[in-house]
């Protein structure tokens, strides 16, 4: 049924047309419901385009200007501001839950913010023109200050050889000493490109002059955890024992929780067997250990683990109860999830937000969007309020279905019961309209969300230049680069990916053999791209001398494959 746009109706009475239409959950399967067909009839088809223009409009200002992004294209190959990112993929521009990295405390920075731009600009334009980036920097006179060395690290994030210049020229000015935050800082960014040796060098030089914190060996943690190296993991253990830090019973959690985000639940249950008799396990080390099993669908050993939890007398609490909820819903195991539900509601925990925001979260994504609203009717009479992520989750299953009237009302209620729309809201939003290449739509849906003073994630703007790219607008493609590079946000593998990627679909490979070698000076992650088309371009261009330079860097690199490609196709032109 499509809704008049004043409706003020409750979501709940929009969808059902009786009130005798509960759902029946005790011991049974929840019955499938047909999602719309995704064939619209053509009167339908302009009514949609009607709702999103309302949607749209619902989240715009009138006074809004309707151009958003500078077209005017230049070359930026700088970032000199604040960068904005979410540790929350598919591989190319949606962030993945499980690469989190350990964050530095957020406090608010004292540096001059035109100061760390000014240096930013130098680092970068010097860096990527290979000239002396240090003699420039010693000139420029330069007040250093630790938390301006963390803004220009925040900032090269993703660039690991500039960061590590700027903060080995900082280290040897006279007057100024980096302190543990700003060692930190660099630890992270080096465990985050896995320059371990590096990584652990640091960590050395640290404990030298005193520097070490807690924090620091969890970042090594992390970092060998997100790269599935369990054995160095485990070492870390060991250093902390070198330097005198003991290992208690939170240390010991926080490797098994990393190790169980890095899907390897059973390095963790094996770590945790060879460690129990030497700390003593509490209820967040039964929780980590289930939450990674449950992270690999081996719901066999989570219900051992969950056993085991009990019979040492620990009382599993609702953090238990919902990640076993949401294991048992990513093994699909709907009636199990359902009847330990209900058994939750019957002797409890009692469900809590969390509790209903993971099914409805789930019921969405498979786009049963009836059993979706059920759940958050049974959430209403619990006596708890939706918050941003339960009507994000319930726009995103709407506007998958094209039910774009609902998506609408949902925006509505959200400003009516003061639960404004948050970052993941403007994302799922932008990315609904990606999806459906309404590129134009999704950077509208931008500007509000800046307006609101929600700042983009890099996800975002990947996002939107892909989907400029997809629908083959070049111009508004590196228009969202620029955008992003004057906000500063600083692109990462997925960002450059996405723009080379653009760059040869628009048959520009000289560009894109710009931005390539620029990923490899910044100590980059060379993309996975279609080298063989990318080289015959440059071979029937007669460019053989960039294609045998580019041979030799990706050989350096470690892309032999790539590297025999281009020195291939390089010699075909002699």
């Amino acid at each position: 049924m499509w809704l008049s746009y004043g409706s003020s109706l409750s979501l709940s009475r929009l969808l059902n047309s009786s009130t005798n239409c509960s759902l029946y959950r005790s011991y049974c399967q929840v019955p499938y419901l047909l999602p719309h067909s995704s064939s619209l009839h053509p009167v339908q088809k302009i009514l949609l385009n009607k709702t999103m223009n309302v949607v749209i409009s619902s989240l715009i200002s009138q006074n809004s200007p309707a151009k958003v992004l500078d077209l005017n294209y230049e070359n930026y190959r700088g970032f000199s501001s604040v960068t904005y990112d979410n540790p929350d993929s598919d591989a190319e521009v949606e962030p993945d839950d499980d690469s989190a990295e350990i964050e530095n405390v957020s406090v608010k920075s004292r540096a001059d913010s035109k100061e760390v731009d000014r240096v930013c600009k130098v680092i970068d334009e010097l860096f990527a023109l290979d000239r002396n980036m240090e003699a420039v920097l010693d000139e420029s006179g330069i007040n250093l200050s630790h938390d301006l060395v963390l803004d220009v690290l925040e900032r090269f994030r993703h660039a690991r050889k500039p960061a590590f210049r700027f903060f080995c020229w900082a280290g040897e000015k006279a007057g100024f000493a980096h302190d543990s935050r700003t060692c930190n800082s660099m630890m992270n960014i080096l465990g985050r490109t896995r320059q371990f040796e590096t990584m652990v060098s640091m960590l050395e030089e640290m404990a030298e002059k005193k520097l070490l914190t807690m924090e620091t060996f969890k970042i090594a943690m992390n970092a060998f955890a997100a790269a599935k190296e369990r054995k160095k993991a485990i070492a870390v253990l060991e250093l902390m024992k070198k330097y005198k830090y003991k290992a208690g019973v939170d240390t010991i959690n926080c490797l098994l929780d990393n190790l169980g985000r890095a899907k390897l639940g059973k390095e963790a249950q094996v770590l945790f067997e060879k460690l129990k008799d030497r700390f003593t396990p509490n209820l967040m080390t039964y929780t980590v250990l289930l939450n990674g099993w449950c992270k690999v669908k081996n719901l066999m050993e989570a219900g051992r683990v969950w056993n085991d939890m009990i019979d040492k007398g620990f009382k599993p609490d609702i953090v238990v109860h919902n990640i076993m909820v949401e294991g048992l819903l990513k093994s699909k195991k709907m009636s199990d999830t359902i009847k330990l539900f209900e058994l939750m509601k019957a002797k409890g925990p009692s469900p809590n937000v969390r509790s209903y925001t993971i099914m409805i979260g789930f019921f969405c994504k498979q786009r049963k969007m009836k059993e979706a609203v059920e759940y958050l009717d049974e959430m209403l009479e619990s006596g708890y309020s939706p918050d941003a992520a339960v009507y994000t989750s319930l726009i995103t299953g709407f506007g998958n279905q094209r039910r774009m009237d609902m998506v609408y009302e949902l925006l509505k209620e959200m400003r009516e019961k003061g639960c404004p729309p948050d970052g993941r809201t403007y994302t799922a939003l932008i990315k609904l309209m990606t999806s459906q290449r309404m590129a134009d739509d999704a950077v509208r849906i931008y500007k509000k969300m800046v307006q609101s003073g929600i700042k983009p994630t890099i996800h975002t703007y990947n996002m939107l230049m892909k989907s400029f790219f997809q629908t083959r607008n070049y111009e508004m493609g590196c228009a969202v680069w620029n955008e992003m590079i004057k906000n500063g946000c600083c692109p990462d593998d997925n960002s450059y990916t996405v723009f080379i990627r653009g760059l040869i679909s628009q048959g520009r490979p000289g560009e894109a053999c710009k931005y390539l070698e620029e990923m490899m000076e910044k100590g980059m992650k060379v993309p996975q791209l279609d080298y063989k088309k990318f080289a015959a371009d440059f071979s029937r261009a007669g460019k053989s001398d960039i294609l045998e330079e580019l041979a030799q860097k990706m050989k350096f690199s470690g892309k032999f494959e790539v590297s025999n490609v281009f020195a291939r196709w390089a010699g075909k032109q002699r």
